[in-house]
C-alpha cells in the first residue's frame, strides 16, 4: 500500500518551516482507496514569494486546523504505507520535522518519483512535476496546490508501475513487510482476499520478494486459487514457496498477454517455463510458381523468412488459409490445398490471378502495418492502446485524454516499449483472429 502526498510550506529556513497544506492519497497499487486533505496553520508568517506561488495566504490559514489537530489522521492514513511524492525526501523531512515538534518519532519508507521518473523515463527534458505530466500529457489542475500536485503524482506513479517491468517497486515492498516465509494453504487462500475477479496479470512472489510465478487470466482471483489448490507436484511446491501475491490490472486479454510475454522475459519466474518449442510453429508465406503465379502456403515456421501470418497449430493455419482462398477466389491447388476436390484449373493469365492474391496482400498485410489498436482500459474513462509500426509491435500503454495518443512525443513516453518482441506480433494476430478490438486508428507517427 502506497501513501501518495504532497505538501505546501511556509518557506523559511531549514527545519523552521511549517505545513500549510497536506494531501494524501491512500493507494493500493490500482487505485485510490482513501484520502486526506486540509490547510493547516502553520502557527507562523507564510513567506511572500512562497504565497505568490501557491496562492496560500495567512488570511485563509487563520481558521484552519492546526497540525497537532490532524496529526493522528496522518498517522492512521500511512500506517503500513510506502511513502510517495514528488522530491520524497522533501516531503518525508517536513513531515518527520512537524511530528517531532509533538514529541512524536514518526517514520515511513519512501519512493521519490522524481528519482523513479530518471530511471524508468530517461532522458525527459525536466523531471519537475509540472513540466514532466505536460510532457507526459497528465492533466495537472491547481499546480502547487496539495491535492492537484497529489492527484498528478497519484497518475505519474501508475504509469510508473506500468514501466516496471523487473517489478523493482513491487519487491521492494513486499521485503519490507517482514513476514514470516511459512505459508499454510489458509495462508494461501489469505492472499487472494485481495485479488479481483478482473483481467489481468499475477506474480506470486517467495520470502525474497521475488516472483516466482506469473500468469494471466480474465478473472485472476479463479486463476490463482486454481495454483493454490492443485495437488500436481508443480504446484505443491509453488504453494510452499509463496508468501505474497500482486498483480496488474490490464482491462483486456490481449494487453494481458502482452504483458504475461514481456515480464516473464524480464522475470525469469522459477516455476514459469517457456517451452522451448516455438509457441506459433506454423506460418503463412508468399511465393512464385515457376509459372509466375503468387502462391500461398503453410509451412512451418523458418526463422530465415518473414511469415505473413502465424499459427498455433497446423489445423488453425490450414482453416484460415482456405478462408483467404475462398473469400479471394484464389486456387486451392497453388495454395497447397490440394485434398479439396472442387479444384478446377486456373483460367486467369498470371497478371490477372495475381491481382486477386495482390488484393488479400493490401487487405490483410498492409492494413496491419501501421496503426493503434484500441480497447478497453483499466477502470471507467481509460482506454488501452496498442501501436503496431511497419508491421513491427512497438509497445502498448494506457490513456484518458485523446491528445496523449495523437500527439506522437507524448504518445512515444507513454507506451511501455517491449525488450524482446519474438511472439508480440504472433500474440496479436493470434488474438485478432478470433477477437475485435473497440477501435483501429491510424498511428500519430505516420504521416498521413
Amino acid at each position: 500500500m502506497y501513501a501518495i502526498l504532497d505538501i505546501e510550506t511556509t518557506g523559511g529556513k531549514f527545519n523552521e518551516e511549517g505545513i500549510t497544506e497536506i494531501a494524501i492519497y491512500k493507494f493500493d497499487g490500482h487505485e485510490i482507496v482513501d484520502q486526506f486533505a486540509s490547510l493547516i496553520n502553520p502557527e507562523r508568517k507564510i513567506q511572500p514569494y512562497v504565497a505568490n506561488l501557491t496562492g496560500i495566504n495567512n488570511n485563509m490559514l487563520r481558521n484552519a486546523p492546526k497540525f497537532y489537530e490532524v496529526a493522528k489522521r496522518i498517522v492512521e492514513i500511512t500506517e503500513g504505507c510506502i511513502l510517495v511524492a514528488h522530491n520524497a525526501k522533501f516531503d518525508s523531512r517536513i513531515l518527520a520535522t512537524e511530528f517531532r515538534r509533538l514529541g512524536y518519532e514518526y517514520k515511513r519508507k519512501s519512493i521519490c518519483t522524481v528519482q523513479l521518473s530518471k530511471q524508468l523515463l530517461p532522458g525527459m527534458p525536466s523531471y519537475s512535476l509540472g513540466k514532466l505530466t505536460k510532457s507526459l500529457g497528465i492533466p495537472l489542475k491547481d499546480r502547487h496546490r496539495a491535492q492537484g500536485d497529489a492527484l498528478a503524482t497519484v497518475t505519474l506513479f501508475k504509469l510508473l508501475l506500468s514501466k516496471d517491468t523487473n517489478k523493482a517497486i513491487v519487491k521492494s515492498h513486499i521485503l519490507d513487510r517482514g513476514e514470516t516465509p511459512s505459508v499454510k494453504r489458509a495462508k494461501l487462500l489469505t492472499l487472494l482476499e485481495n485479488v479481483p475477479t478482473e483481467t489481468g496479470v499475477y506474480y506470486l512472489h517467495n520470502s525474497s520478494g521475488n516472483i516466482i510465478f506469473i500468469g494471466h487470466g480474465k478473472n485472476m482471483r479463479k486463476k490463482i486459487n486454481q495454483h493454490f489448490t492443485s495437488n500436481s507436484p508443480k504446484y505443491k511446491k509453488l504453494q510452499k514457496e509463496v508468501k505474497e501475491v500482486s498483480y496488474a490490472l490490464t482491462g483486456n486479454m490481449l494487453i494481458a498477454a502482452l504483458k504475461e510475454d514481456e515480464d516473464i522475459k524480464s522475470n525469469k519466474p522459477k516455476f514459469t517455463r517457456r517451452s522451448t518449442k516455438a509457441l506459433f510453429p506454423y506460418q503463412l508465406i508468399q511465393q512464385k510458381d515457376t509459372e509466375g503465379y503468387l502462391c500461398l502456403d503453410v509451412e512451418k515456421v523458418d526463422l530465415r523468412k518473414r511469415p505473413l501470418m502465424t499459427f498455433q497449430s497446423l489445423n488453425v493455419a490450414r482453416q484460415n488459409l482456405l478462408r483467404i482462398t475462398e473469400e479471394f477466389n484464389l486456387s486451392p491447388i497453388k495454395n497447397g490445398l490440394r485434398q479439396i476436390k472442387m479444384s478446377e484449373p486456373i483460367k486467369d493469365a498470371p497478371r490477372e490471378y495475381n491481382k486477386r492474391v495482390r488484393a488479400f496482400l493490401k487487405e490483410y498485410i498492409e492494413k496491419r502495418q501501421t496503426h493503434l489498436l484500441i480497447d478497453k482500459g483499466r477502470e471507467v474513462g481509460e482506454h488501452s492502446v496498442i501501436l503496431i509500426e511497419n508491421g513491427i509491435y512497438k509497445g502498448y500503454g494506457f490513456y484518458t485524454l485523446n491528445h496523449q495518443i495523437t500527439e506522437p512525443e507524448i504518445f512515444e513516453k507513454i507506451l511501455v516499449t517491449p525488450k524482446n518482441q519474438r511472439y508480440a506480433r504472433h500474440i496479436i494476430d493470434s488474438y485478432l483472429m478470433k477477437n475485435s478490438v473497440q477501435k483501429i486508428l491510424p498511428s500519430p507517427t505516420r504521416k498521413q
